[in-house]
C-alpha cells in the first residue's frame, strides 16, 4: 500500500502538469486516499481508533484534533460535509425509482476532504512525529523511514488545486476501450477495421472555406482532447501562449480573444488559435461541442506560411498577418501591449532552428534578447530634409516584413533549377549532350541506390524474421478446404486407419480450422505431446499406466512432506497462542491495566516470528510423540483457525479414479485414509515408506516447500472463481495437479500464472498433469528465470516495424514504447487472460498446430494480430503507452477472435512471402 501510494502520487502530479488540473472525482484521487487510508490505519492501536466507532480515521482524526489546531478545524469540516451526505444519502433512499447513489469519495470522506482543504500532509506529519501513542510498532507510521517519506510525499497533492468541473457528457473524463472501438465504427462507416486504407480521425477534424481559416478544429468528441493539446504535453512542445490576442473572425464581427499558442513537433510547428469562450467554458455545457466558436479557432501548419507582415501601432501591441504559399491571408492576429509580439517572433525563430530561418532575422542587443532589424524609412529625393544622420537612423520602420525559409524543402523544381546552373557554368559551356548524359547517369544512379536499400531491406527481413516461420507455405485450401476444422468424421476414420490421413493433414485442419469441441478431449493429448500420432489404442493405453504410477508416487512424496508441514505450522500457532494467553492473564490485573496502558496493544499483537527461537528446540522431540495414522503418515488433530489456506483442514484422501483429482475432508470420515479420485489407494507399504522419507526431510526442503505450497493455495482459490467449473472439488483437483507438478520443479518454484495455465486443461482433460508437464516445457520460459519474454519483445519490434512502419513510428514518438512491454501478459499465459474460454481453446490448439502448419512462434503473430485488428483506433486517438496499456486491459475478453486468428495466420503468410521475394 505504501508503494502504491508513491505510484499514485506520481501520476497525480504528472496529471497535474500535463493537463493544468486535476478532477476530484479522478481515478488516480480515488485510489490514492484509499492507499492513503490503508497506510495511516495501518497498524493502528484499538484504543486510539476508538472501541465502538466504526469509522476509525474519523475517530483517528478528531482525537489529533483535542491537540492540533489544524486538525480541529477540518475535523468540524468533515463532520459537517459527512452530516450532509448522508442527508441526501437518506433522501435518495426514500425515493423508490431511484437507486442509492454512492460517490467515489464516500468511502474515503475524511482523507478527501483533508487533501482538498490542504491540511492531509500536517496531520499525518504529525502522526508521524507522535507514532508510539497512536500506533503499534510493525506500523507503517512507526518506521524510521516509511513514516517520514508518506508525509513528505502528501505535500506534493496537498499543495494542487482541484476541480469539480465537468460537463455533461463527461468529456473530462478519458472515453473507455468500448466508447473508443464504437466511435471507429460510426466513422469507419462498412469499412473493416483492419483497412490500413482508409482511417477516418476520432482528433479534431480540418475543413477548408473560403473564409481564409483554412483549419479550424469541429465540434467533435474529442473537443477535451484538443483543448489539453493547447498546453504543455508529452506529444508536443508548447513554445510560446499568449491569451486575449483578437482575431476578427468574419467581416460583420467584431474582434474576439482568445488564446494563441505555438506548438512543434519532431516533424512539424503548428500555430493554434482558440477563443477565450472554449477556454475557460463559459459557453453552456449542453452547447459546448456545437458551440459556433468552433469555427473561429484556427490551426495553421507554419510550413505552408511563407510571409509575416508586422505592423507596430502606437495603441496597441502590434498585429501580425499570416500569408500562405497561394497567397491567402490569415485574419491579422492582435497582441496586447507588453513587447508580446516581439517574443512571439523569437519564439518562432528558434523554433525554425536549424531547419529554417526568419529572413531578415532578428537582432539581439547586449543582455536585453531580440530586437527588431533597424530598417530606415526611406526619405524622398529633394524633400529638402534637415534632420541629422542620427536622428533619421533612430527613425526605425514600424512595419516589417519577414520571410520563413526552409532551405532542405525546396520544390523539385528548384533543385532541378540548381541542377542545370551547376552544368552550365558561366567559365565553360557544357555541351547538351554531355549535360542529358549527367542527368542520365544521376537517374541510374538513383535506381540503382533504390533497388540496393531495397535488396538490403530484403535481406534484413530475412536475417531477423526467417526463423520465425516455417519456409514451407501451407495452403487453406489444398488438398481440400480446411476451414471446417477437424470434424468428428474425419477423427474417427483417423481412429480406424491411422493411414487414412497424414499427420500433417491434420494439423493443418486444426490449424485453420480448430478442433470440434466433443473432440478436444480426445485431441488435446496428441497435440501437445501426451500421446504420438498413429500408435495404437493398446500404445496409448500403456502411457496412460506409465504417467498414472508416476502421478501417484509424486503425490505420495509430496502429501508426506505436507503432513509434516501441517503439524509445524499448528505447533507455531499453538505456541502463540499459548503466548497471547499469558500475557493476557497477567494485564487483567488492574496494576498493569493502570500503570501500562500504552503496552498493552504491543504486546498483544506482537508477531508469532519472535517464538520460533524458543520453540524450534522443542519440536522435534514433540512431533516424535504425535499419534500415528494406520497408514504410518503423521495425524493433523485440529485445525488451524488462522493458517487461511484450505488445506490447513484435516487432510484426507478419498477413493476412485474416474477425475483424478484429491478432496478435503475431516478426519473423522470413515474413508479418511483412501485415496481420491485422481489415483488408486496407496498400499500400507507404501504409505509407512512415504512417512519414513517425511522423517527424513531436511529443514531447507520443508521451508522451500512450504513457501510454494502456500503460493499454490492462495491462487488456486482466486482462479476463475466465477468460471462454473471451479467448484471446491475442482479447485481442489487444480492443486493437487500444481502441487506434485512442483514437487517435481522444486528447483523453479511455482511463479504467479502457471495456475492459469492449468486451468483451461483441467476443464477439458482428465489426465491434466502429463498435458501440463508438456505445455510447460513451452511456457517455463516466458517465466522471469527464463530469458524468452525479451526474445518475444525483440522480435515483435522487428515485425511490427517491417509490417506496419506507421504504426511504429507512433509508437516510437510517444514515448517510445516499442518495447512492447503492454504484451507481457499475453506472451506469459498465452492470451488466457484475455479471452473468454472457448476463445482460449480456440486460440490453444491453433498455437499447438501452427509449430508444424506454419511458425512455432505463432503467439508473436497473434500478438501482432491483436494490435493490428485496433491499429485504426490506435493512430486516430494518438495513443501513448499509458493509453494503449488502459485500451487493452478494457477490451480483455471482448475481442472477435476468428477475426484475429485470421489476421494472424494472413500475416505469417505475408512475412513467408517476404522471405521468399514473391
Amino acid at each position: 500500500m505504501f508503494g502504491s501510494a508513491f505510484v499514485l502520487v506520481k501520476q497525480i502530479m504528472e496529471e497535474a502538469v500535463t493537463r493544468k488540473f486535476v478532477h476530484e472525482d479522478s481515478s488516480h484521487i480515488v485510489s490514492f486516499c484509499a492507499a492513503v487510508e490503508a497506510c495511516v490505519l495501518h497498524g493502528l492501536k484499538r484504543r486510539a481508533a476508538g472501541f465502538l466507532r466504526s469509522n476509525k480515521i474519523a475517530a483517528l482524526f478528531m482525537k489529533v484534533g483535542k491537540s492540533f489546531a489544524p486538525a480541529e478545524e477540518f475535523c468540524r469540516k468533515a463532520q459537517e460535509l459527512e452530516q450532509v451526505m448522508e442527508t441526501n444519502q437518506d433522501s435518495l433512499r426514500r425515493m423508490p425509482r431511484l437507486p442509492s447513489l454512492n460517490p467515489p469519495g464516500v468511502k474515503n470522506l475524511w482523507i478527501r476532504t483533508a487533501l482538498f482543504e490542504k491540511v492531509l500532509d500536517k496531520i499525518v506529519l504529525y502522526l508521524v512525529e507522535n507514532s508510539s501513542k497512536y500506533y503499534e510498532k510493525e506500523a507503517i507510521l512507526m518506521d524510521p523511514v516509511d513514516g517520514p517519506i508518506l508525509a513528505s510525499l502528501l505535500v506534493g497533492p496537498c499543495a494542487l488545486e482541484y476541480t469539480k468541473m465537468k460537463t455533461a457528457d463527461h468529456f473530462w473524463t478519458d472515453p473507455s476501450a468500448d466508447e473508443l472501438v464504437q466511435r471507429h465504427r460510426i466513422h469507419s462507416g462498412i469499412c473493416r477495421q483492419d483497412s490500413p486504407t482508409k482511417r477516418p480521425a476520432l482528433c479534431i477534424q480540418k475543413r477548408h472555406s473560403s473564409s481564409s481559416m483554412d483549419e479550424r478544429p469541429s465540434p467533435s468528441p474529442s473537443a477535451r482532447e484538443y483543448v489539453e493539446s493547447l498546453h504543455q504535453n508529452s506529444r508536443a512542445t508548447l513554445l510560446f501562449g499568449k491569451n486575449n490576442v483578437l482575431v476578427q473572425p468574419r467581416d460583420d464581427m467584431e474582434a474576439i480573444p482568445g488564446y494563441l499558442s505555438l506548438h512543434q513537433t519532431a516533424d512539424i510547428m503548428t500555430l493554434k488559435w482558440t477563443p477565450n469562450q472554449l477556454m475557460n467554458g463559459s459557453v453552456a455545457d449542453l452547447d459546448y461541442e456545437r458551440s459556433v466558436y468552433w469555427d473561429y479557432a484556427m490551426t495553421i501548419n507554419l510550413e505552408e506560411i511563407v510571409y509575416l507582415h508586422c505592423h507596430q501601432q502606437v495603441d496597441s501591441g502590434g498585429t501580425v498577418v499570416l500569408v500562405s504559399q497561394d497567397g491567402i491571408q490569415r485574419p491579422p492576429l492582435r497582441f496586447p501591449r507588453g513587447g508580446h509580439l516581439l517574443q512571439f517572433l523569437s519564439c518562432l525563430e528558434n523554433g525554425l532552428l536549424p531547419h529554417g530561418q526568419l529572413d531578415p532575422p532578428l537582432w539581439s542587443q547586449r543582455g536585453k534578447g531580440k530586437v527588431f532589424p533597424k530598417l530606415k524609412k526611406r526619405v524622398p529625393l529633394g524633400s529638402g530634409s534637415t534632420e541629422s544622420v542620427s536622428d533619421k537612423e533612430e527613425d526605425e520602420a514600424t512595419d516589417y516584413v519577414f520571410r520563413i525559409i526552409f532551405p532542405n524543402s525546396q520544390s523539385d523544381f528548384g533543385e532541378f533549377s540548381r541542377f542545370l546552373q551547376r552544368q552550365t557554368d558561366s567559365r565553360v559551356l557544357t555541351p547538351l549532350k554531355l549535360l542529358c548524359d549527367n542527368m542520365k547517369y544521376q537517374i541510374i544512379s538513383r535506381a540503382f541506390y533504390g533497388w540496393l536499400a531495397y535488396c538490403r531491406h530484403l535481406s534484413t527481413v530475412r536475417t531477423h524474421l526467417s526463423a520465425l516461420v516455417n519456409h514451407a507455405i501451407v495452403a487453406p485450401n489444398a488438398p481440400c478446404d480446411a476451414s471446417g476444422g477437424l470434424t468428428t468424421d474425419v477423427w474417427q476414420t483417423f481412429l480406424k486407419d491411422c493411414t487414412a490421413y497424414k499427420e500433417q493433414e491434420l494439423l493443418r485442419l486444426v490449424y485453420f480450422g480448430g478442433v470440434d469441441p466433443s473432440l478436444r478431449k480426445e485431441v488435446w493429448p496428441f497435440l501437445l505431446g501426451h500421446y504420438q500420432f498413429g500408435t495404437s489404442e493398446d500404445d496409448r493405453r500403456e502411457v496412460d499406466e506409465q504417467m498414472q504410477a508416476s502421478y501417484e508416487q509424486t503425490m505420495s512424496e509430496w502429501l508426506a512432506c505436507e503432513e509434516v508441514v501441517r503439524e509445524r505450522e499448528k505447533e507455531q500457532h499453538a505456541a502463540a497462542l499459548a503466548k497471547c494467553s499469558s500475557v493476557a492473564s497477567v494485564d487483567s490485573s488492574s496494576q498493569r491495566m493502570t500503570h501500562h496502558d500504552s503496552t498493552v496493544s504491543n504486546e498483544v499483537f506482537e508477531s508469532v516470528e519472535e517464538q520460533d527461537q524458543t520453540e524450534s528446540e522443542s519440536k522435534t522431540e514433540e512431533a516424535k510423540q504425535l499419534p500415528k495414522m494406520p497408514n504410518g503418515a503423521v495425524q493433523n488433530e485440529s485445525s488451524s483457525p488462522d493458517s487461511g489456506h484450505p488445506s490447513s483442514r484435516n487432510f484426507s484422501v478419498t477413493s476412485g479414479l474416474s477425475d483424478g483429482s484429491f478432496s478435503t475432508e475431516d478426519s473423522s470420515a470413515p474413508d479418511a485414509s483412501q485415496r481420491s479420485t485422481a489415483a488408486p489407494p496407496m498400499s500400507q507399504s507404501s504409505a509407512k515408506a512415504a512417512a519414513g522419507e517425511a522423517e527424513a526431510l531436511t529443514q531447507e526442503l520443508l521451508d522451500l516447500y512450504t513457501l510454494n505450497l502456500h503460493r499454490i493455495e492462495k491462487d488456486v482459490q482466486r482462479c476463475d472463481r466465477n468460471y462454473w467449473y471451479f467448484t471446491p472439488a475442482n479447485l481442489e483437483k487444480l492443486r493437487n495437479v500444481m502441487c506434485s507438478y512442483i514437487w517435481r520443479h522444486l528447483d523453479i518454484g511455482y511463479v504467479q500464472g502457471m495456475c492459469d495455465l492449468l486451468a483451461p486443461l483441467l476443464v477439458i482433460l482428465d489426465d491434466a498433469f502429463s498435458c501440463f508437464s508438456k505445455l510447460m516445457k513451452r511456457m517455463n520460459q516466458n517465466f522471469p528465470h527464463g530469458g524468452a519474454m525479451d526474445t518475444h519483445f525483440a522480435n515483435m519490434r522487428s515485425l511490427i516495424q517491417i509490417l506496419d512502419s506507421e504504426l511504429f513510428e507512433l509508437m516510437h514518438q510517444n514515448g517510445d514504447y516499442t518495447h512492447f512491454y503492454f504484451c507481457y501478459r499475453w506472451f506469459l499465459l498465452d492470451f488466457k487472460r484475455e479471452l473468454v474460454y472457448d476463445d482460449v481453446f480456440a486460440v490453444w490448439e491453433t498455437i499447438w498446430a501452427a509449430k508444424y502448419a506454419s511458425s512455432s512462434h505463432f503467439v508473436l503473430f497473434i500478438a501482432l494480430a491483436l494490435v493490428e485488428v485496433y491499429r485504426d483506433i490506435i493512430l486516430e486517438n494518438n495513443m501513448d503507452f499509458t493509453d494503449i496499456i488502459k485500451f487493452f486491459n478494457e477490451m480483455a475478453e471482448h475481442h472477435n477472435i476468428k477475426q484475429i486468428l485470421t489476421l494472424a495466420r494472413d500475416l505469417v503468410c505475408k512475412v513467408q512471402m517476404l522471405i521468399e521475394n514473391k
